[in-house]
């Protein structure tokens, strides 16, 4: 039995430890303090043992930052973001990031002459809570469509393809919402204009199209969508709105494809979400959602609340949390402007690229996405290969990266894919490192030919 706060001598001599973290209680709390320094070593010790971040290829989430941001955060982490009142330059702060996203999303009030009519939306823990928002909007704007017409409003559906985030399927379960999900099948990985239109009824409070799917990053072609919808309303009357869960595209389109038509210049968009903390390159912990105008907001789901002498109209459902991501927001958009976001995004498209062409060249792999839309690549095994994507993902663990396999949604449950998200700090240099493990591996298992791949998954992954 192991005895915890002790040390043997080499005569089996048992003395008390010298290790004041050896004695500090792991999972209930201690009756006495620490010193904070060796709370400090204790905490920081452990999670050594964790992956680093900066290799991990699964996550969109930023993993590194300039810095000015760490600066930034350490000297704001203080700073409530719902108390309007006593920081009201952080609630300026706020409103002018959301005021230069519509501009990047084309929203009509933040491109009017008019210098008072200002794009509504907010800040928000991420694009998870930004979609709940968006989702909980069309449906009270569907419902009180429905109830001023007289039809029944209590089975009500949204239309998406089941490669969407899993936070859709959240809102759909805690909202009461139906969900129509139309399957990915044969060569076609996302939701398309023809089957949504399809799963369309009198009872959809709108489709949710995807710029940059988690499985694959490729956009959904929300302009034929909006076609598509245009022309179910002229045959059948149906008003269907969009909202585009733009979680990294939203950051990527405005920049590498701005002649894409995905946002706000089709009215048939009436909501927008995105991730600040993905390439919208600020640290974890702030999303941004944005309404086409003020009607698309229902007045029901602002709250007037008087909070430390103030009256500040929410329309979050997180109350507190700090400002120092939105602040972090703010330092990228004043500090890098167009140029700097396209050529970020650029460098990270290019290294896409690079890496979707030399992996394809080692033979064993069929890529899927190159990384033209967001600067994500995918891949599937050739033919005749003698391994699988889940060997792949386990073995690059042991070289430190976190590349992910796993299977596609419904009804594909039988493709395993690869996907490798390339975010700001992925360097040519370190792909080219990647590379270079893949390559060993990839020849360690094509060197045995007796060995057949596995069949079954044998790693976990979440998406993010």
């Amino acid at each position: 039995m192991a005895v915890h706060g002790v040390n043997k001598d080499p005569g089996g001599q048992v003395h008390p430890s010298t290790d004041p973290t050896a004695l500090m209680p792991k999972d209930r709390i201690a009756d006495s303090e620490a010193d904070p320094r060796h709370a400090h070593r204790l905490v920081r010790d452990e999670l050594l043992v964790e992956g680093n971040a900066r290799l991990n290829l699964a996550t969109f989430c930023q993993t590194w930052v300039e810095p000015e941001v760490v600066a930034l955060a350490a000297e704001t982490y203080d700073k409530n973001m719902i108390d309007k009142d006593e920081y009201p330059q952080t609630a300026e702060i706020e409103r002018r990031c959301v005021n230069i996203i519509g501009g990047l999303w084309n929203a009509p009030a933040a491109i009017d002459a008019d210098p008072t009519t200002k794009p509504v939306g907010t800040s928000t823990t991420g694009s998870s809570e930004a979609s709940m928002l968006g989702g909980m909007a069309l449906k009270r704007r569907w419902q009180g469509r429905r109830t001023a017409a007289g039809p029944p409003a209590d089975r009500p559906n949204i239309v998406m393809g089941t490669n969407v985030q899993v936070c859709w399927h959240k809102f759909a379960r805690y909202w009461d919402v139906d969900q129509r999900l139309v399957p990915v099948e044969g060569e076609r990985y996302a939701l398309n204009a023809e089957e949504a239109v399809k799963a369309c009824d009198e009872n959809t409070i709108g489709v949710v199209g995807v710029l940059g799917s988690t499985f694959t990053g490729e956009y959904e072609p929300i302009a034929e969508i909006s076609a598509a919808l245009d022309d179910l309303q002229a045959r059948t009357g149906l008003d269907v709105p969009i909202h585009v869960d733009g979680a990294s595209g939203g950051f990527v389109a405005p920049f590498l494809q701005p002649d894409l038509v995905w946002d706000f210049r089709l009215p048939r968009v009436k909501s927008i979400n995105a991730s600040g903390h993905k390439y919208g390159l600020a640290p974890l912990g702030v999303g941004w959602v944005l309404w086409r105008d003020a009607a698309d907001l229902p007045e029901e789901l602002v709250f007037h609340v008087n909070y430390l002498g103030g009256d500040m109209p929410v329309f979050a459902i997180n109350f507190s949390r700090p400002g120092s991501q939105v602040i972090a927001q703010y330092y990228n958009f004043v500090r890098l402007g167009r140029e700097g976001y396209r050529r970020i995004q650029q460098n990270a498209q290019n290294v896409a690229l690079h890496l979707a062409d030399e992996i394809e060249a080692m033979g064993p792999f069929r890529i899927l996405t190159r990384g033209t839309d967001l600067p994500v690549l995918s891949w599937t095994m050739a033919d005749g290969a003698n391994f699988s994507v889940f060997e792949l993902s386990e073995a690059l663990r042991a070289y430190g990266w976190q590349v992910p396999a796993y299977a596609m949604p419904a009804d594909l449950t039988d493709l395993a894919i690869c996907r490798i998200v390339v975010r700001h700090g992925l360097r040519r240099d370190l792909a080219d490192l990647l590379l270079d493990d893949m390559r060993e591996v990839v020849d360690r298992f094509v060197g045995d030919p007796g060995r057949t791949p596995w069949t079954s998954v044998r790693t976990g992954f979440s998406h993010a």
